[in-house]
């Protein structure tokens, strides 16, 4: 009798290994609406087509995180279907604007490599780039994977921790030539608040929670076509240490940067993650909070436009005005605050005077 095939364990990943992931995706209109209707994100050029057309675009854009998703699942079969957990992202650009009706392809190469102590598992870090139809570039990422192994006994692979860049840069920013931010109105986004109202160092305590149900993330995480196990077999991850399924931690990021709209109103797209980690796991019933702080502010050569490098905190069942510190002493060490459960350092475009 023929099985499926189970995907890659740690010890099947090689250096320098290339892979073309199966399963190209043709982003349609219904499934940017349902994203609206799982995250309930709020950027008016992802939801008004006059609005992306008046800032230059020919078309409102899909949401640049659901474009993320979509990419970065295609990867998932053959990278961390067998995952413990998605560690962390770094070097994340968004090179191109992705329109409902374009096809997106994955590739990613193996950089990195490092079998934990246990002998049980071991981290793979990978590079990838997605394509349209016309093989341009739109996207491309670094992250790490912890990867459980199958055959315990296979040797260890020489350990090498990529060097990776802490900060994408802004002259590596990919800022549209035909962007027009002063056509963005005040009364579309409901603040007037513009990139010279922000100061470094600046918090931002977002107002609003959202409860995010097992049907909400195992649906999303279908759409995204994420087919990581963790997230869907309760049955096997009753035997985990967790007990139950964990949340795919893409989607915390969609959550959460929804959440993250009231206070940044006038963002317009993301051109960069400079880095992501997922600091504690969610789950189906967690309610999610969201805390910003300004960490640079970049003058861009486009007039009138400019670049916020953010950190957003995304919290579980905890608001972000009870959060003093995203890190706890813990035994002597610094740790994560238990109910801190994203740390992302990322970058926008938002309209200057």
């Amino acid at each position: 009798m023929m099985s499926g095939t189970s995907g890659n364990y740690f010890e099947h990943f090689k250096l320098g290994q290339v892979i073309h992931h199966a399963t190209p995706r043709t982003i349609t209109d219904g499934e940017c609406a349902l994203y609206i209707g799982l995250t309930g994100a709020r950027q008016p050029m992802h939801c008004a087509t006059p609005v992306a057309q008046s800032l230059g675009y020919r078309e409102k854009p899909v949401d640049d995180l659901l474009a993320f998703h979509i990419a970065f699942a295609k990867t998932v079969p053959d990278i961390s279907v067998n995952a413990v957990a998605n560690l962390g992202y770094a070097d994340v650009r968004f090179l191109r604007p992705v329109y409902v009706g374009d096809t997106l392809n994955t590739i990613s190469t193996v950089i990195g490599l490092k079998q934990n102590s246990n002998g049980q598992a071991g981290v793979v870090y990978v590079r990838s780039e997605s394509r349209n139809q016309h093989s341009e570039v739109v996207l491309s990422w670094v992250r790490w994977v912890m990867v459980h192994k199958h055959d315990l006994d296979a040797p260890a692979p020489e350990t090498v921790i990529p060097a990776l860049p802490d900060v994408v840069s802004p002259k590596q920013l990919a800022i549209p030539r035909f962007l027009q931010p002063t056509q963005l109105s005040s009364h579309t986004t409901g603040s007037a608040r513009l990139w010279d109202d922000y100061r470094v160092g600046e918090r931002i305590d977002h107002p609003a929670g959202m409860t995010v149900d097992d049907s909400d993330h195992t649906l999303a995480t279908k759409l995204y076509q994420n087919n990581a196990r963790l997230h869907f077999d309760d049955l096997m991850m009753q035997d985990s240490a967790f007990g139950r399924r964990l949340m795919f931690g893409g989607h915390v990021i969609s959550v959460c940067r929804a959440l993250s709209y009231d206070g940044l109103e006038n963002g317009l797209s993301i051109v960069a993650i400079n880095g992501g980690t997922h600091c504690n796991p969610s789950f189906g019933g967690d309610t999610f909070y969201a805390v910003t702080e300004v960490l640079e502010k970049w003058e861009l050569q486009q007039h009138h436009l400019g670049a916020l490098r953010l950190r957003l905190l995304g919290l579980k069942n905890l608001h972000g005005s009870a959060l003093a510190d995203a890190k706890v002493d813990d035994n002597g060490k610094s740790a994560y605050h238990p109910n801190v459960v994203l740390d992302l350092d990322y970058t926008i475009l938002m309209p200057r005077r």
